[in-house]
């Protein structure tokens, strides 16, 4: 792989990351609201913490490919 196409890359996996983060802000902000809710809807907000989780992992795993590996 060449350094152009790397920084290609690396650009790329940074604006999925932002995407991915945006993303789990609103999730965040969606489940704070459904919970501040006089009865909130327990199944809605299982799924809204099941997808939030899942876009933790795949944010965790974009940053981890964003590190670059230093060999000891």
């Amino acid at each position: 792989m060449n350094a152009s196409t790397k920084l290609n890359t690396d650009e790329m996996l940074r604006i999925r990351l932002a995407v991915l983060q945006r993303e789990h802000r609103d999730l965040d902000e969606a489940i704070v609201a459904l919970g501040s809710a006089v009865s909130p809807d327990q199944l809605m907000l299982r799924r809204l913490k099941k997808q939030k989780l899942g876009l933790k992992e795949r944010i965790v795993k974009i940053e981890d490919d964003l590190i670059p590996d230093i060999i000891a």
